[in-house]
């Protein structure tokens, strides 16, 4: 690969690997193990495998590895490790850095998943964990301590999108010798580079954008070549949350469109936000890219674009919420995002479920809230089905 290439380039072509046959496209090596040609040749791999040597398909795959490559090119990444999915990439991020006594800070605005691994298991473990209003970095200030090891957050939370201050962040962790760790899924690669804003560890759920067609599970850890090999992946290796080759070629096919697929659905987000804000059945209108966003200004240093999902508060609560969504036609009821077709949910009822009442009034998840991931469908067509469902409010 050459490092004048561009994104567009980077995409199509980063880590790509030929067999003796050739092929254009990447080819799925849907093996488990690996041939030696000799007892002496099996120890020295297993003693230290080259950088196109394979032992077990648990700890590496030659399909596996060009989905890594690229993703680390994209990301400007030292390396990457790709997982089973994208829980499987934030729990091994945090487990094979922690250990018992350590201490975490954590912005409270979570995705559920997220929120059970850091609230619920790090304490069964004995890693105490303090929870911060993420906007806020007078109290990751006033949070951070000497023994703290890791800082962890969503560039944006899910579902009411609230951006934090990567670089803020960074500094202060940083200036403690604790690492930041960036949950990136909603910001996308395409429009939000983590680790140039001070972060140590970039994680996404593969699922979502990067596959883009709700295909195939899968996760990535991204960051430093000496974070990725002596610490995550002896814990990846023997813990077992590896990406499975096929789901490997999926993402790698996915990152080919990537780009267009973002960057087309960004700008209908962005249409949609504008036209929906001040509705008369709206409560609120959430999308970075609206001026009205309490952190516009900073999302518009650290984004290029406002990303593919904006959030809407409907008036009529719980009632009112379901009401909107089963009259939608176009947008589909699902849980998922980041997908070519547009999804909406209701997160108090499906991924912020397991919160109390109190929980999710806190994190401004109210009873009318639903969240839309924008797909590749018509702007207008989307526009029109949203309004007529709203008129049934």
């Amino acid at each position: 690969m050459s490092d004048s290439w561009n994104q567009k380039t980077k995409l199509v072509h980063a880590g790509s690997r030929r067999s003796q046959y050739g092929e254009v496209s990447e080819a799925i090596f849907l093996t488990q193990g690996f041939v030696y040609d000799s007892a002496q040749e099996a120890e020295a791999r297993f003693v230290e495998c080259g950088d196109d040597e394979f032992i077990y398909a648990r700890y590496g795959n030659p399909t596996v590895r060009m989905f890594e490559e690229r993703i680390a090119a994209l990301e400007g990444a030292e390396d990457a490790f790709a997982t089973a999915s994208g829980m499987a990439a934030v729990n091994s991020a945090l487990f094979s850095a922690l250990k018992a006594g350590d201490h975490v800070v954590s912005a409270k605005a979570l995705f559920g998943s997220c929120l059970y691994i850091i609230e619920t298991l790090l304490p069964r473990f004995g890693v105490e964990v303090t929870f911060v209003e993420g906007s806020d970095l007078n109290e990751w200030r006033a949070a951070i301590r000497p023994d703290t090891k890791i800082c962890f957050l969503e560039a944006l939370s899910n579902p009411t999108l609230e951006v934090i201050d990567i670089a803020g962040v960074a500094e202060l962790a940083h200036a403690n010798g604790a690492l930041l760790m960036v949950d990136n899924v909603f910001a996308t690669p395409i429009f939000q580079r983590s680790l140039s804003l001070g972060a140590d560890v970039v994680i996404y759920s593969a699922t979502k954008h990067i596959d883009g067609q709700g295909r195939c599970l899968g996760g990535v850890v991204l960051g430093s070549e000496d974070f990725i090999r002596k610490t995550l992946e002896p814990f990846l290796k023997h813990t077992g949350g590896a990406l499975s080759p096929f789901n490997a070629w999926v993402m790698l096919k996915g990152m080919e469109t990537l780009e267009l697929r973002c960057n087309a659905q960004g700008d209908t987000a962005l249409k949609l936000a504008t036209a929906l804000e001040g509705h008369a059945k709206l409560a609120r209108t959430i999308f970075p890219g609206l001026k009205s966003h309490p952190q516009y200004e900073l999302a518009s240093r650290q984004m290029t674009k406002g990303g593919t999902v904006l959030s809407l508060d409907v008036i009529g609560g719980q009632l009112a919420a379901f009401r909107f969504l089963n009259a939608l036609q176009v947008i589909l009821i699902s849980n998922n995002l980041g997908d070519a077709k547009s999804l909406v949910t209701h997160p108090s009822t499906t991924t912020h479920q397991r919160l109390t009442d109190a929980q999710r009034s806190a994190l401004g998840i109210t009873d009318g809230l639903v969240r839309i991931s924008i797909g590749l469908e018509d702007g207008q067509d989307l526009l029109s089905d949203i309004q007529q469902a709203l008129d049934k409010v």
